[in-house]
């Protein structure tokens, strides 16, 4: 089994708070980690229909039946129990007592804000991150075209048939239960249309356009997307420079297994001469990003800047207190032009030459102008640790 990062993020937040919720795309591990960190805690799935339905019947009946040391998996499924779990919990007077799993991130935000604040905990698991499989010596292209997901690791399944079926079970199970979905094939064409423009800005209206369904309908499929872990809005950064910004934020797929499913690449080969290469390379840094924000506590958060001239930084890392720059170049040879961007921005900003990153597709990790020039393979350790 491998170790997940965010386990020490996870043995502080039961110390803090009655509940600890793991939250994140189905197959990321969820229920895994749940068991292997609470071995001793009984588990229970809302999943399971007859759990279920007691479960939304008689609320106290089964908070009193599952008290304390239980884990309630793909807690979604059964919103009501979350309000109930307020009193229980506080009742219970006892924190880390009780955990749960959930897919979808919308419904369970909204039952927290109202019910929960305060007594939750909240860590978010998306699949593997490169650091976490490291010991398995994968090369880039293989792992951009397999993606994360630890099923396809754990148990050796081709990609091309685990993203088939985990698209079928995301529209069959999720889909449905997020909004009254009736033309699903609409909705698969939708997604497909997505991956080609993954890394790219949003436009719902053209989006809508190619999809052939209203700027409307885009607009919250998107948001059940965003909800059940598979895409990710990365927002611009406003401070203004004295120039004009671009607003839009940029759609990321979570992982790019899923992208290349949907892209129909059927060959890791391809990814050589596809016309995305690019696109889905800054898509697979930018999720490794997002998870060692995830997996370390989300101490900083991540945009994009661009302005009107087309000067863009790809990644603005924001610790707070300092901030950090990254360009993100598939390419394996370095060349001088990457260095660009970096270089008006440390001219707009003061940045200092070492708090910027060109984050490329080759193995070494060395000093080029100044700055720093970062494998794909060593993100975390050469940009996130010890920040």
């Amino acid at each position: 089994m491998i170790d997940r990062q965010v386990e020490s993020e996870i043995e502080l937040l039961k110390n803090e708070f009655p509940i600890l919720a793991i939250l994140g795309p189905r197959q990321s591990g969820k229920t895994t980690l749940a068991k292997k960190m609470f071995p001793e805690y009984e588990y229970v799935s809302l999943e399971d229909y007859d759990v279920n339905e007691y479960a939304e019947n008689d609320p106290r009946g089964f908070l009193n039946r599952y008290s304390e040391n239980v884990i309630f998996d793909e807690i979604q499924r059964n919103p009501r129990i979350i309000s109930y779990l307020q009193t229980h919990v506080d009742a219970l007077g006892k924190n880390g007592k009780i955990v749960v799993t959930g897919s979808q991130n919308f419904l369970l935000m909204e039952k927290i804000s109202q019910s929960l604040a305060g007594r939750v905990g909240i860590t978010k698991l998306l699949p593997f991150s490169v650091e976490e499989i490291k010991h398995l010596k994968k090369k880039k292209d293989e792992i951009i075209f397999s993606g994360l997901y630890p099923r396809i690791y754990d148990q050796d399944i081709r990609p091309g048939t685990f993203y088939k079926n985990y698209i079928t079970t995301y529209i069959e199970k999720d889909v449905r239960l997020l909004k009254n979905i009736t033309k699903l094939d609409v909705f698969v064409t939708f997604m497909k249309i997505l991956a080609g423009r993954t890394g790219q800005e949003l436009n719902y209206k053209s989006i809508g356009e190619d999809c052939g369904v209203s700027h409307a309908t885009i607009m919250e499929w998107i948001s059940v997307l965003e909800a059940s872990f598979i895409i990710y809005r990365l927002r611009p950064y406003y401070k203004n420079y004295n120039k004009r910004l671009v607003k839009s934020p940029k759609l990321y797929f979570i992982d790019t297994g899923l992208v290349c499913s949907l892209l129909g690449i059927r060959k890791k080969e391809e990814l050589d001469y596809h016309f995305l290469k690019g696109s889905i390379f800054e898509t697979f840094v930018v999720t490794e990003i997002l998870k060692a924000g995830y997996n370390t506590g989300g101490n900083f958060e991540i945009y994009f800047w661009r302005d009107n001239h087309k000067k863009e930084i790809d990644i603005i890392i924001d610790f707070g207190n300092k901030m950090y720059g990254l360009e993100i170049k598939s390419s394996e040879t370095i060349s001088e032009k990457y260095f660009d961007g970096l270089k008006y921005w440390r001219e707009l900003t003061g940045t200092e030459k070492e708090d910027l990153y060109l984050v490329y597709g080759g193995r070494d990790n060395l000093i080029r102008n100044g700055m720093n020039v970062v494998s794909w393979d060593n993100i975390y350790d050469g940009i996130i640790a010890g920040r």
